[in-house]
């Protein structure tokens, strides 16, 4: 009866309001409060990365766009500590932390999910491996395992081409183009992330027909990858539940007595929908 419901992620908007232009016919109000909202944006900004080069670190912060909208995994403190490098300039850092930064999440998918697939030829290579350098090995064998949707497995590719060509393997003309190759590796992983990690979007384990509110189908549950990386982010909840603000946090209200039968997907988004539209109470007897 019950679904897996989205609920810890990560996110940095601040990028996209930058990038906002005011439009000819907005009204002077909305003129005024945009860009008293840009201006505190920039304000927090320059307290955070500092007064010196405060352009250029504008600039930088703007070009990055906005964190993209991910679930809690093994990429987010890295992935904010390579942005934050990028934006003060330190521009190769950034750049070979983004490499680093996918070729260690390609191997903490293999390391931790390696257990689920030891039926599997690949498992042999891995089994008692500590880490992966060869990138086509380490995309090979998470594809096999159906692990990487196929985008994600492109941008890795592409990620692996600016690691060996401009990051890793020296390079004379990385010195004069290493914001360039910085930032297009950053968006890449950006990508990445977004593609694999994704807090709501086209990926094949979401529901499908929800508004504003995410949860994992039921086929996807026991996937290795929904399992170790999805299932910690999310609360198990029926079609009824509540959301409420409680001493300042977020608490789950679900004390509705469900019954024990299986319900598809489809059958638990109308109900959810019922649910919030008024049209089903959650003090009904039967379902």
């Amino acid at each position: 009866m019950k679904r897996y419901r989205l609920f810890n992620f990560d996110l940095d908007s601040r990028a996209a309001i930058l990038n906002i232009e005011i439009k000819e016919n907005w009204d002077e109000k909305n003129k005024k409060l945009f860009l008293e909202n840009k201006k505190s944006t920039e304000d927090s900004l320059i307290l955070e990365f500092g007064v010196r080069n405060r352009k250029i670190k504008l600039r930088n912060f703007k070009e990055l766009g906005p964190k993209p909208l991910s679930i809690i995994a093994f990429h987010n403190k890295f992935f904010e500590q390579i942005r934050k490098s990028f934006v003060v300039g330190s521009y190769y850092p950034a750049l070979t932390g983004a490499c680093a930064l996918g070729e260690r999440i390609l191997n903490y998918l293999i390391i931790s999910l390696r257990d689920n697939f030891k039926q599997t030829p690949e498992y042999k290579k891995v089994y008692n491996k500590r880490s992966l350098d060869n990138w086509d090995e380490a995309i090979k064998i998470l594809e096999s395992w159906q692990v990487l949707l196929p985008e994600v497995v492109s941008k890795f590719k592409d990620l692996k081409e600016i690691r060996n060509r401009e990051a890793i393997h020296f390079n004379i003309e990385t010195e004069e183009k290493d914001r360039e190759t910085a930032l297009r590796a950053i968006k890449t992983l950006s990508e990445i992330i977004s593609g694999q990690f994704a807090f709501f979007g086209r990926q094949p384990w979401f529901i499908e027909g929800t508004k504003g509110e995410f949860f994992i189908k039921k086929e996807w549950e026991h996937k290795p990858f929904i399992k170790t990386v999805y299932l910690p982010n999310c609360r198990l909840v029926g079609p009824f539940h509540k959301i409420e603000m409680v001493g300042g946090e977020f608490k789950i209200i679900d004390e509705y007595q469900y019954d024990d039968k299986e319900i598809n997907d489809n059958d638990f988004v109308k109900m959810r929908e019922d649910f919030v539209k008024g049209k089903i109470g959650s003090n009904q007897k039967n379902l």
